[in-house]
Formats: structure tokens, sequence, C-alpha cells
């Protein structure tokens, strides 16, 4: 795709850009392609514009630099740029975005045998220019002396441009921002993707989409930001794309000790945690996450698709977790469960990363998904550098063409090794 103004558009389409998804990449998307040429015709597509359900409303909305990839790297020192200045980029009429960052670093703690991964991970942090620290047990210990620590070799704390903000505030100004710039928004299911027919296998395009009321959309142009749905809205075009929603619990506990100088903290166990007001939130890692259920038929389109569960699972915090957090922060054997909430990673199994980019053998057909649980800090930067690449024909500004759709074609992972849960 080349800016619509150099290029003519195709006879009876509406739009020059269809994103489906309103979600925090969606609407990213939305707001850097108008940012960047302003007489786009573009509309985004979403089926709840409530988004009581969507990722982009209940994740724990936390950033951080400690990757394994040097482009999630990348794309987290563009986001924490960016929501620094969130109101300088998002602001309607000068009122400011506000979206609470606070930046007190996320400390992973390691056992000795996971001790050499974590300073291999630092080792290419550094390389590419995060701020983080490696500290012995005994800094540790000085650091924080509410941690019980004997069995932990090694810590790495970021130093900045780490920790955690409101994620459906910058969802939202996102939103607002977009629209208050000329963005169409739609609310329906996309129901089904229809090819142009006769084409060949590599020189494909999309023609169309139906809604669920039977509608037809036409666009020059289609964005899947469809989030933990898009590897069900692409299913039907034989497209490899192995996205699905895997739930996930965040707890929201009382401790009667102040954690003092609290960070976010990854636990050699795997489960995280980090203050939330006057109280402590946290999450366990899956239970058996190999065996979480494939989408079923009737889950995978349009009118017909239902969503798996979303309620907590209390089970996650059963009583071996329980006793991982007492016993690495022991004022937490008397902690309290005061509430808890579920959302949904749009988890990506083939690597764990990212798909941003054109997708494989389509010349028209983009997507901005699979993100794994760190999609939230991501969002400014994959929006734009999917604009840039629509629009240009390579992203500029953060360059994740790593994370293109072909290396799932070619069977060739790039595999993030620090996910959370």
């Amino acid at each position: 795709m080349r800016s619509s103004a150099h290029c003519d558009r195709a006879a009876g389409t509406a739009y020059d850009v269809v994103i489906i998804g309103a979600g925090v990449m969606g609407a990213s998307t939305a707001y850097w392609l108008k940012r960047i040429d302003s007489s786009l015709r573009i509309a985004l597509i979403e089926r709840d514009f409530s988004f009581s359900r969507a990722s982009s409303s209940l994740s724990a909305s936390s950033i951080r630099q400690q990757f394994s990839c040097p482009v999630n790297i990348a794309l987290s020192q563009f986001g924490i740029a960016f929501l620094r200045e969130a109101s300088t980029h998002l602001s309607i009429e000068g009122e400011p975005v506000e979206l609470g960052l606070t930046e007190p670093g996320y400390l992973y703690l390691a056992n000795e045998a996971q001790s050499q991964a974590l300073r291999e991970t630092h080792a290419i942090q550094t390389r590419h220019g995060a701020s983080v620290s490696l500290l012995d047990r005994g800094e540790l210990k000085a650091s924080y002396p509410w941690l019980y620590l004997d069995d932990i070799a090694l810590g790495s704390l970021g130093l900045q441009g780490e920790g955690w903000f409101d994620g459906p505030a910058l969802h939202q100004a996102f939103l607002r921002k977009a629209l208050s710039l000329g963005v169409i928004k739609l609310q329906a299911d996309v129901r089904t993707l229809h090819g142009e027919p006769g084409q060949s296998a590599g020189r494909r395009r999309l023609r169309s989409l139906v809604l669920d009321d039977g509608s037809e959309i036409r666009s020059d142009n289609y964005v899947c930001a469809a989030g933990a749905w898009s590897g069900a809205l692409v299913r039907d075009l034989a497209i490899p794309l192995p996205i699905h929603p895997a739930a996930r619990t965040v707890f929201v506990l009382s401790c009667p000790t102040e954690l003092s100088d609290c960070p976010l903290l990854i636990d050699s166990s795997g489960f995280w945690l980090r203050p939330e007001g006057r109280f402590l939130i946290a999450g366990m890692p899956p239970r058996d996450e190999q065996h979480e259920p494939d989408l079923q038929a009737d889950q995978l389109t349009g009118s017909r698709r239902t969503d798996p569960p979303l309620d907590p699972d209390y089970g996650a915090l059963n009583e071996d977790q329980w006793a991982r957090l007492a016993h690495r922060i022991p004022a937490l054997s008397a902690m309290r469960i005061e509430r808890a909430w579920a959302g949904y990673y749009e988890m990506n199994r083939f690597d764990h990363n990212a798909v941003i980019g054109p997708i494989e053998g389509f010349s028209n057909f983009y997507c901005l998904a699979g993100f794994s649980g760190h999609g939230m800090q991501h969002a400014p930067g994959a929006g734009l550098a999917l604009s840039e690449w629509m629009l240009s024909g390579a992203p500029k500004t953060v360059d994740v063409r790593a994370l293109g759709h072909e290396r799932l074609v070619n069977e060739t992972p790039l595999w993030e090794l620090n996910v959370i849960g």
C-alpha cells in the first residue's frame, strides 16, 4: 500500500483501510495512519465498543525493557518515551491525557539454575540500550529487606523505563484521538473475509468482508487487529496464524505490612506481583498451558462465535501458590484476597511473539496481533511501525520486520524467552 495521495482507489471501495478490532492495537494503527496521511478513509470495526471483555480493558498494563528479543526492547523504548509524552500526542483541545505512569522498575529473581540465563538476557538488554542492573543476594537484601532470598542467586532490576500505567486510559486516548482525526467507527461482528476470485497463491487480495447482519464492506486494504480472535478470523483463508485466547486471572491482595520501594516482582517460581494503590496485584503461572483447549468450530467466526469463559480462576491461587508467595514475601502469610478479575492473553503459540506486517501471500492484508501478554506496552510503537510499513513499504521508526508473518510460513520461530504468565 502506498499513501492514498499517490495511488488510485479501487472502484466501489468505501475505505482506504478497514481495521478489524478497535482495541489498543487497532486504535493505535488508526491514529498513526491518520497522523501520517490525513486524507486516508479509515474504518475501525468493533463488535463491542464497551470493551467489557477486551484485553485492552483488562490488562495489568505494565512496561519493561527486560526482553530477550532486541525488537521487543526497541518497542518498549519507544513505548516509554510515548507514554511520558502522551498528552503531546493524544490530547484533544489541550485536555491532558492522564496515564498514571510510574517507573519503579521490574525485578526478576533467579535461583542458581536460572542465573546463567538471566546473565545472558541481561547482556542482550544492555547491548541494546536498556538500563538494567544485576544484583547479587547481598544487594537484593539491602534494597528489599521484606524479601526472603536465601534460595535466590541473582536479581535483574530495571533502573529506568520500566513500571506500570493506566492501560485502559491509553486505549481510550488512542481511540478518541483517532476518531477526532476523522476515523469512522462501525459496531459489527465480522463473519467472513472474501478474497478476490481466480487468484494464484502468493498474489492474493482481500476483496471484502461480510458483517453479522449480512452487509458487505469493501476496502483497498485490511488490518487484522482482532487480538485473541485473530487466528479464528483468518481460519477460512488457510492463513497460518496460531493466535488464540488464553484466560489469565489477576488477584487483588491486601497485605498488613508495607513493602517499601516495591517494584514489579517476577519470582523464580513464576508468579508476578506489584503495588496497585494500597493493594497488591498478582498473577500466577498458568497451571496447564500446554492443554489449553483449542477453539471449536462453533467458536470461530462471526455470529456463531462464543467466547470461552472469562470468570476469575480462584483455583490458580491454590495452597501451593499461596505458599510460594509467603515463602518469597513472609508478610504475605497474612494476606487476603480482596477480589480478582480475568482477561485474555492473545497468545501466539508459535513463538510467544507478535505478528506485525503484511500477511504472507496477500498484497492488501496486514496483521497486528499475538503479543502474548506484552501488547499494551508495545501498542504505540507497533501501531506506528505497521502504519509506516503500509504507507512506505517498510517500518522506519522501529524496525519490526523480525516480527513479520513470513516467519510463521517458513516455520522459523523468533522465541521471546521473557514471557510473563
